[in-house]
Order: C-alpha cells, then sequence, then structure tokens
C-alpha cells in the first residue's frame, strides 16, 4: 500500500489532504506537536506522530523527521504550514533521500515567499501591483512619509494571512509603527492602501518539474477573518481565464514546481485586479476546490509517482464552502453588519454549500476541535499562537 506522511495535522487544509488521499486507498500518516490535533481524529488518518515543534525546536524536528522516514517506507513528504514547508526546502536533499518531496527547492520557494521578490517577478511580467515602496534603511521609511499618498500598508516580506499587516492613516504614525513592524518582521514593504469594495480572488495551480501547468482554479472571497483582511470564511468557485493567466504567467517566470495560490484583489477604484501574494503551500480553502472536482492532493501524489499527470482545467462553478468552526462564527462576532450580511450567516442548508472540517462521513475532525476548543480555553498564550495561525 502506498504510504504518504503529511504534517502540521492540527490544520484545516491538512484536514481537507488526509482527507482526499485516504479515500483513494491511500495510507496517511500524519504529524503534529500536540496529541489534539484535529486531523488526528479523521478516520483516514491511519497513524498519528507526535514531533518536536518545526516553529521552536527546528533542529530536533529534522532529526525526528529523519528517522521516521529512513524507517518508515514512504512514498511521499506533503509539508502543510510555512514552518514544515520552509525547513523541507531548506533540507530537500537530505529528505530527499528517504522520500519523495513534491515542493520547489529553496531558492525558488523564496521567490514566492518573500513578498519583495513576489513583487519584482510581477513588476518584470507587467502584473497589475499596488503601489510598493521597498525599504532598505530605517531613515527611507521616515522620508517617504513626506512623499506618499495615505492611507498605506506596512506589510512584512515574510508572513502569510494578516500577521504582522498593519494600517497606516497619515504622515504623523508612519515612522513609529514602521518601526515597530521592523522589530519583528526586519524592513517590511510601505505599499497603496486598496479600499474595500472590490471582491478579492485566489488563483491555485499546480505545476509540473517543466512549470507546465497541470491543475487550475479560482474562487472568491465572500467573508474573511479578520474582516479588515485574512484568511476566507466563506468563498465560492468561480470561472476567471484573465488571471487564471496571470497567475501562471508570474508562477512559470519563477520557475516553480508543484501547488501555489496567487492572490489577486479588485480596486474598486480603477476596476483593476492587483496582485496581493503568493502562498507557496496548500492553502487554507483547500476543501472547495476539492469539492469543486479539482483535487489538489490527489493530483499532486499522481504527479510525483507518476512522472506527470493530465491537465484538470474545468470544475464547477458556482459551489461555496465556508470555514465555520472557528471562522465564520468569528466574522459574524467582529462585523458591525452581522445581521444583514448576504448570504446570512444563519443560512446553513444549501444545495450548493460545503464545509471545511466539518463532515457527516467523517465526524472525527469536528470532535476533535471542541475537545481541543474545551481544552484550550482558558489558556491565553494558546489562543494568541491560534490567531497567528489564522
Amino acid at each position: 500500500m502506498y504510504k504518504v506522511f503529511v504534517t502540521d495535522a492540527g490544520l484545516r487544509n491538512t484536514v481537507a489532504a488526509i482527507r482526499s488521499l485516504g479515500k483513494k486507498g491511500i495510507q496517511v500518516v500524519g504529524g503534529e506537536d500536540s496529541p489534539f490535533a484535529i486531523g488526528f481524529f479523521s478516520k483516514y488518518c491511519k497513524k498519528r506522530v507526535i514531533y518536536p515543534s518545526p516553529k521552536n525546536n527546528s533542529g530536533e524536528w529534522l532529526k525526528f523527521m529523519l528517522r521516521e522516514l529512513s524507517r518508515g517506507g514512504y512514498n511521499m513528504l506533503l509539508p502543510m504550514d510555512d514552518d514544515t514547508v520552509v525547513l523541507v526546502a531548506k533540507n530537500k536533499e537530505l529528505l530527499s533521500r528517504y522520500t519523495k518531496i513534491p515542493i520547489p527547492d529553496y531558492e525558488t520557494l523564496m521567490r514566492a515567499k518573500d513578498k519583495a521578490k513576489t513583487y519584482a517577478y510581477a513588476l518584470k511580467n507587467d502584473i497589475p501591483c499596488p503601489k510598493t515602496y521597498f525599504i532598505n534603511f530605517l531613515d527611507d521609511a521616515r522620508e517617504l512619509g513626506s512623499e506618499i499618498e495615505f492611507p498605506v500598508v506596512i506589510k512584512p516580506k515574510d508572513s502569510s494571512g494578516s500577521r504582522g499587516i498593519v494600517y497606516v492613516k497619515d504622515k504623523r504614525t508612519l515612522y513609529n509603527e514602521y518601526l515597530r513592524v521592523h522589530r519583528r518582521y526586519q524592513f517590511p514593504l510601505i505599499q497603496e492602501y486598496i479600499p474595500p469594495g472590490g471582491t478579492a480572488y485566489g488563483v491555485f495551480a499546480l505545476l509540473n518539474k517543466n512549470s507546465k501547468e497541470r491543475a487550475i482554479f479560482v474562487h472568491k472571497r465572500i467573508r474573511e477573518f479578520p474582516i479588515s483582511g485574512g484568511p476566507s470564511t466563506l468563498r465560492e468557485s468561480v470561472f476567471k481565464p484573465d488571471l487564471v493567466q496571470l497567475g501562471l504567467k508570474l508562477l512559470k517566470s519563477m520557475g516553480w514546481y508543484g501547488i501555489a495560490m496567487v492572490e489577486f484583489k479588485e480596486d474598486p477604484r480603477d476596476g483593476i485586479v492587483k496582485l496581493m501574494e503568493v502562498n507557496p503551500r496548500f492553502w487554507g480553502s483547500l476543501e472547495l476546490s476539492i469539492f469543486s472536482g479539482v483535487d489538489f492532493p490527489y493530483l499532486l501524489y499522481r504527479m510525483v509517482m507518476d512522472g506527470d499527470v493530465g491537465s484538470v482545467t474545468s470544475y464547477k462553478v458556482g459551489v461555496k464552502c465556508r470555514w465555520l468552526l472557528p471562522g465564520d462564527i468569528l466574522h459574524f462576532l467582529t462585523n458591525p453588519e452581522r445581521f444583514t450580511m448576504k448570504p446570512s450567516f444563519f443560512k446553513f442548508f444549501d444545495k450548493n454549500m460545503r464545509y471545511d472540517i466539518l463532515s457527516f462521513r467523517d465526524p472525527g475532525p469536528t470532535i476533535g476541535f471542541f475537545i481541543s476548543f474545551f481544552r484550550n480555553l482558558f489558556n491565553i498564550r494558546k489562543w494568541r499562537y491560534v490567531f497567528r495561525k489564522i
């Protein structure tokens, strides 16, 4: 039987990958640094492995994984979170002695993970972006306050979701806010603020070793948390060939291999859809693409095992997927217009609606969520970590 090790079993995208591969008869082994990871509760997770924290103890994590892979007979290692993807990319040659690893090399990975490099590739390839200022010296940030229009966004070069992002309304606070972000994320970007009102899109792609597309998918965001900008809590599958071409153009210019998400947002001032970021790993909303007919985890697995895979470019549109626990609940609680949202928060049953985590056929991860929730209910440090992940 084929066997795959999937990291970061506490994440909802990992639950989607575990289910995808497990349903195809592949033996899935999940790894996490906590025994209460929601993916461990899935009936498709055949073995649970507790490893050292890749974030806080990367050296021990690497030693552990080398031992596990060397004796486990795994066909593929699938890293799922930022920390593990970077660690695996840095040590890809070493880890590849024992299994197949479907991610690009470290240099290529950082072209997407480092937003400064991403925007440089985008500008070179005429892909629309918000006006972006690259800061190399702290005095540049001070002087820039007299030259730019406000509001602006301070955005770390290397972070995901809404972590480290700060919105600045005027010149008076720009430098102090920049210093505050700089202390944690060195020399962040300063970027034009795209106002609310435009639709945000995700373009998802699988590319082979020759950077040829093997699967594509697009969704639009309907709701997100935090409501100022963060992971989607409700999204819908759409067909946007113009955005697909822009996303593929960017990824191919980087020499990409494997999966990636390219995020765009429409600027309501001019109607132009502009690049926000590239996510060089499996995305939180992975369930929607699978429900819509593009099974990225299994396609990636087949591409790795067979050398290539046939192209998948069609899928169902109008399918919605909701991250209810806890994402859409948090959106509801923090949205001043919570009772007038469309679609309504209380519209739970719809023939085109699917859910992250929730599943009657595989209820374990939902049970695991509540076990983890009540176990950590009064653990302030844990919740701060969770919200950074969100």
